[in-house]
């Protein structure tokens, strides 16, 4: 019965594979043997198994999951082009967590000043999201993106303005930009992001205005006593300076309550990534 068959040890050798991961193959179902004998166990292959068998360790050896190539195996297609899309974001995430790095090797910790700061309460228009942790910034530019849609009508690219807070910012509406739903200059964009992150994290991204916009919702940011920053560089490492301004927060003995506000100073089209200001709020709970 087991005259043209290769025992398990003499397909291992001819697919370069280990007898313990053809074992496992046969337990997963990705590869089971021709015939396995009743009565030892021991399982025998077909000659014309190897090339399943050597498709499994190629794939295998570029760190395609198991389960993909199981689907290659029965034929799927575009399943290879998932796994390289997944492995390309996970470079990027790499690349950022890379530079992040590097960044704190050059200059320590980051420790940006923080002051205390008023500010009003403001009426604002949201667009809203959620996403799992490793896709913030691409949930978030799809916000930013919806928003500017709703509040343009799709017209117009975004020219994001300095916040107003306090003082005159007269200069702000001669610019020429955009104009936004109450005829004033577009406002600034506001990102909303939870202190408690969770599997599925909520997003928020909303510009102050006086008027209603179609397709977005209408909210006010509550007022009151704030602990702020400002963030300059890339967008991906905000987090460093988030973390700078919490343990301020921390160190002073303040409970902070959420969001954390990223209110975006520069215009991401106009300004090198290095160069990007944003300013980082957080609402004191304990500041009556």
């Amino acid at each position: 019965m087991t005259e043209g068959l290769l025992p398990i040890g003499r397909f291992a050798r001819l697919c370069r594979l280990s007898v313990k991961q053809l074992r496992h193959y046969d337990d997963l179902g990705l590869l089971v043997p021709a015939r396995v004998d009743p009565d030892t166990g021991y399982r025998y292959y077909r000659p014309g198994q190897a090339r399943d068998a050597l498709v499994i360790g190629l794939l295998r050896s570029l760190d395609v999951p198991l389960a993909a190539i199981g689907q290659v195996l029965a034929g799927a297609t575009g399943v290879l082009g998932d796994v390289r899309d997944r492995m390309e974001a996970d470079l990027a995430r790499r690349r950022r967590n890379l530079a992040a790095l590097e960044r704190i090797l050059a200059a320590g910790l980051p420790a940006p000043e923080v002051r205390l700061v008023r500010e009003p309460a403001r009426r604002v228009a949201l667009v809203r999201d959620v996403a799992p942790e490793d896709r913030i910034g691409e949930v978030t530019s799809a916000c930013v993106a919806r928003l500017i849609g709703a509040v343009l009508g799709g017209d117009a690219a975004p020219r994001p303005r300095p916040p107003d807070h306090g003082g005159d910012d007269s200069a702000d509406h001669g610019d020429g930009g955009p104009a936004g739903p109450d005829g004033g200059p577009l406002g600034t964009l506001i990102g909303l992001f939870p202190l408690d992150l969770a599997q599925e994290i909520p997003i928020a991204v909303g510009v102050e205005t006086s008027a209603d916009v179609p397709g977005t919702i209408p909210d006010v940011l509550p007022g009151g006593l704030f602990a702020a920053t400002t963030h300059v560089g890339p967008y991906e490492q905000i987090g460093l300076t988030a973390y700078a301004l919490l343990a301020w927060v921390g160190d002073r003995g303040h409970l902070p309550t959420g969001p954390l506000r990223e209110v975006y100073i520069s215009d991401p089209a106009r300004t090198p990534p290095d160069r990007l200001e944003t300013r980082l709020m957080i609402r004191l709970d304990d500041a009556g």
